[in-house]
């Protein structure tokens, strides 16, 4: 039996086949988030996530000029769902980078080491703490009284879902002993096997949705509208995290660990402090020890002890730079491919999801699979009638790893990918350079046009509740809205969707005040809720910010459109942005229908500016790093601007506020002088920005 061939080597990637693939790469991943975070409905495994987020990490590292606003790397999560109130993270709540071995976990340390200027053979003191599969919440105590709780959502803002965690037990209302006025008390709720295993049998005799494995049924059971629902169920919760804190409560982390002890919470007994070179028994330890624990875990994650390090090291996107989840082996299972069916996403681009006899893998059963595109299907030679081998880690939808070819039937035909679409019949092509195939119908295409309304209504967007894709779909077959404007332009029909079949005065009424209640929206998500090409949540968040209001976007956006103007270079120089997002945020606004559909939107909404990340010196304030600095690492010095507001870019304008000088600064030190733009030492910036020069 022949293997199937390796994925192409990184390095034999040419610059326009890594751009495509990041590209894909960034819409696949905030899919899998969205319905993940959003949805508690994984649509890969565990094991395919994280292939591909190690994937595009690999891929940025070799080409650093193409890393993109939307990427992986920088996402939070997914938005809050609707049915909760909303809450701001006080101090943002991201998730955690991956490891796969002991090499890996080698580099996580070398990373930490390079980032604080440590020598190389340096020893560090970390704790390890067995990773649960469940659901992260935050917690926030005022005066010792829990005052609210909310999921991670996005990371910076989640579901209000406090008269929830008030029913459970493992969750003090009350903090026992001396505590910070204010502090956020982060943690994992999480359902035993064995009370996953007697609620299954309980909803199945009720005749009741029957979970897919305790991860799902952990947040389903929290995310109850209803409380009692929550109360009758049987959820645990370990705490481990600390967000926001009005004082300091430790000097390390196995510090802060014992005193959320002594407060009440239920830390995991098999959390341990280790150093370093220690790390590696305690991986296999747990592995061992896996199996027989009440409680499903897929990994273990290792955090720098030291508080003082870890604010030091920050984060890097959306990951801490201090923190690492070395993940367990997937699990596999063999199944046949009974078909291939074609998707038709938004943007045009027709996806392949191969349909599976249906299997048990580690307690899941799985029934599809997403086979990315044509050129997948080529590289494992994936055929209907094959038999696969797949492999999940806890989640629903697996990645086939290979085919089984001593299994192959006879009558087997290599799958030819479609060039029409099968929506609405118009050409599809692969421009070249990208492994993706686009319908060229655009807007008469029903598959995009839908998606694309259905992508502006979505919850990271206008989050227009009722204006769901069935909706959506039956509204724009019948003529009701043919755009995004029209959909503001649908409470003057009011009467004609309460005589719809399945309406009704109550429901058209609904959905009236949900659209009068979207009619003013933060200028990020507006930005997102356009749907250009590679303008993600992230990306969407950052020219919000750096441009402040619609009217400047929008003016800075049509002089970008002409090539080689200030507005142009400006745009290209925004750290996180480059020229690649440049050019699809100057052809959008280059189309005159483009222009037109924003003309109507503002012509039926408040558009308001974003809230700055920090009200400091800092807020809004252009700065430009140039020179060798001594006292702190780029990297370091970057992430402390934009941790206190700033925008930080490359090129020295007209626009840039301040430029630090490292030792041998050179051009943009010379640029700064001739623009008048203010310069400052090393030793002034870290006065200015609260660090120490020591």
């Amino acid at each position: 039996m022949t293997p199937t061939p390796p994925p192409r080597p990184v390095d034999a990637l040419s610059e326009a086949e890594a751009k495509a693939e990041l590209a894909r790469l960034a819409a696949e991943i905030a899919a899998f988030d969205r319905a993940y975070y959003e949805h508690d409905a994984p649509l890969v495994t565990d094991a395919e996530y994280d292939a591909r987020r190690r994937r595009n990490a690999a891929i940025e590292a070799r080409f650093p000029q193409l890393v993109r606003p939307d990427s992986p790397s920088r996402r939070l999560g997914a938005p809050a769902a609707g049915g909760f109130a909303k809450i701001r993270h006080l101090q943002p709540m991201l998730s955690l980078g991956n490891v796969f071995s002991a090499s890996e976990f080698a580099e996580f340390l070398g990373r930490v080491r390079r980032f604080l200027g440590l020598p190389e053979a340096a020893s560090l003191a970390l704790m390890g703490e067995p990773k649960i599969d469940g659901l992260s919440v935050s917690l926030t105590y005022e005066n010792g009284a829990l005052t609210r709780g909310a999921t991670r959502g996005d990371g910076l803002e989640g579901e209000d879902v406090t008269a929830n965690l008030r029913t459970l037990a493992a969750i003090p209302a009350r903090l026992a002993g001396p505590a910070p006025d204010l502090i956020e008390i982060r943690g994992e709720v999480f359902m035993t096997k064995a009370d996953f295993l007697a609620l299954n049998a309980a909803q199945e005799e009720a005749g009741q949705k029957i979970f897919a494995n305790p991860r799902n049924a952990a947040a389903g059971s929290l995310r109850q509208l209803d409380a009692k629902i929550t109360a009758g169920r049987k959820l645990s919760f370990f705490a481990y995290a600390l967000g926001e804190a009005s004082e300091a409560v430790a000097a390390s982390h196995s510090a802060y660990l014992a005193r959320l002890g002594a407060w009440g919470f239920l830390v995991n007994p098999l959390s341990r402090r280790l150093t370093d070179d220690e790390a590696p028994a305690f991986q296999a330890e747990m592995t061992e020890k896996r199996a027989g624990l009440a409680y499903d875990i897929d990994g273990v994650v290792y955090k720098i002890d030291d508080l003082a390090w870890q604010r030091r090291l920050g984060f890097a996107g959306r990951d801490p730079r201090w923190a690492i989840a070395w993940k367990f082996p997937a699990e596999q299972a063999e199944t046949e491919l009974v078909d291939i069916r074609i998707q038709v996403g938004r943007t045009g681009v027709l996806t392949p999801v191969a349909q599976l006899t249906p299997v048990n893998v580690g307690g899941v059963l799985v029934a599809r699979a997403s086979l990315h595109n044509e050129d997948e299907i080529a590289r494992k030679d994936v055929r209907i009638g094959d038999t696969v081998l797949i492999q999940r880690a806890g989640d629903v939808i697996p990645q086939i790893v290979r085919v089984v070819l001593a299994k192959r039937p006879p009558d087997a035909q290599p799958f030819k990918f479609p060039e029409i679409c099968p929506v609405c019949g118009s050409h599809a092509v692969r421009p070249p350079g990208e492994a993706a195939r686009r319908c060229t119908g655009g807007l008469i295409c029903p598959a995009q046009a839908v998606e694309r309304l259905v992508h502006f209504c979505a919850r990271p967007a206008f989050d227009i509740e009722g204006m769901g894709e069935k909706t959506i779909s039956a509204f724009y077959a019948d003529g009701l809205i043919a755009g995004p404007a029209d959909i503001f332009r649908l409470p003057e029909r009011e009467a004609e969707i309460a005589a719809r079949d399945g309406w009704g005065k109550v429901s058209a009424r609904n959905l009236v005040a949900a659209i009068a209640a979207r009619r003013r929206i933060p200028l990020d998500r507006f930005i997102y809720a356009l749907g250009i090409r590679r303008i993600g949540e992230t990306t969407a968040r950052l020219l919000a910010r750096h441009y402040g209001d619609f009217s400047v976007w929008r003016r800075e956006m049509e002089a970008a459109s002409v090539i080689g103007s200030e507005a142009r270079l400006a745009l290209g120089s925004i750290d996180g942005i480059g020229p690649i997002i440049a050019e699809e945020l100057a052809d959008f606004f280059a189309e005159p229908r483009n222009r037109a559909v924003l003309d109507a939107l503002a012509s039926e909404i408040t558009i308001t500016p974003v809230e700055n990340v920090s009200g400091g010196a800092l807020a809004g304030k252009v700065v430009v790093f140039t020179g060798q600095l001594t006292t702190m690492t780029r990297a370091e010095a970057k992430a402390r601007a934009e941790a206190l507001g700033a925008k930080v870019t490359d090129t020295v304008s007209r626009r840039t506020d301040l430029v630090v000088l490292g030792e041998a600064a050179g051009a943009k030190a010379r640029r700064a002088r001739e623009l008048g733009v203010r310069t400052l030492s090393e030793a002034e910036w870290q006065s200015l920005s609260g660090g120490s020069a020591a």
